[in-house]
């Protein structure tokens, strides 16, 4: 184990799979993604929700696809089916890995849920944040740092853009991203972006994807496997900075005087991290 806050791996995408096909969620699994998301929230309509939820947990029974993380995205806890899922979780057996969870307002919220998944099973549950409320991106740096089980944060910005009253485009969120990329950077933790809603637009897509990562991101979400492979590039380091990483992080872990000087440049623990996110990056690259 390094020096490093927490154990790291790339996400760099993530393919959301509505709960009530529960038949794509293994080929999603195959999509190349390094996140996939069953989506019990804004996929499902009202009445179908407990249809959604009996469908989407007995997917996390099986093993497979080691490499990508599984991941299922429930309901606000403000809700009664938010409050359900949380109750078929606790009684799971065999549990998603991850939840993501919406309409987060404060980091209560996240230590509640914390607090009722600590026993059996549930306790091993890891967290992805959506921030998409006014409050939320108000207190996004505690919401970061509210429980140790946080591995990510991602960007509402439908839900966002509408509590703002702005438009869904890159200069009116452009403050909303960089207050997250702040966040996640303050608790070390990893930054999803939005999808992109224009499955016809693969240029537009492109440039969002590269424009996020140059801010900060380190991944993008989507809602087609076609999407992957582009958001996949924009986030994957090219062979001479994955030559550097390897270098910068073997001086590390070698080093025993908290100085690190690799090709006559000084390195700093920050900048470790990011070289480790790079490694961990290649590594799931020989895996696919």
């Amino acid at each position: 184990m390094t020096a490093l806050e927490r154990p790291i791996r790339p996400r760099r995408s993530l393919l959301f799979v509505p709960a009530l096909r529960p038949d794509r969620f293994h080929k999603a699994l195959d999509a190349g993604a390094d996140i996939v998301c069953v989506d019990m929230e804004d996929a499902v309509a009202l009445p179908r929700k407990d249809e959604g939820r009996a469908l989407t947990l007995p997917l996390f029974a099986t093993q497979s696809h080691p490499h990508v993380e599984k991941m299922a995205r429930i309901n606000s806890i403000s809700t009664v089916h938010g409050l359900k899922d949380l109750q078929a979780l606790i009684e799971s057996d065999a549990p998603p890995p991850s939840i993501m969870i919406p309409k987060v307002k404060s980091a209560d919220e996240i230590q509640l849920i914390d607090t009722l998944l600590s026993a059996g099973p549930a306790r091993a549950i890891r967290f992805c944040v959506i921030i998409e409320t006014n409050q939320g991106l108000e207190r996004a740096i505690e919401i970061a740092k509210s429980s140790p089980r946080i591995d990510s944060m991602i960007l509402g910005a439908v839900d966002m853009s509408a509590e703002l009253r702005c438009q869904k485009a890159w200069e009116p969120l452009l403050y909303t991203r960089s207050r997250l990329v702040h966040a996640a950077a303050s608790a070390g933790i990893d930054l999803l972006d939005v999808p992109y809603l224009n499955l016809d637009d693969a240029d537009g897509l492109k440039a969002e994807a590269e424009g996020v990562q140059r801010l900060g991101f380190t991944g993008k979400a989507s809602i087609h496997p076609n999407q992957i492979p582009i958001i996949n590039a924009a986030f994957t380091p090219d062979a001479k900075t994955i030559e550097k990483a390897r270098k910068v992080c073997a001086a590390f872990e070698q080093d025993k005087t908290g100085l690190v000087v690799v090709d006559n440049e000084l390195i700093e623990l920050p900048v470790v991290r990011s070289y480790y996110r790079v490694l961990a990056i290649a590594q799931r690259l020989q895996q696919s």
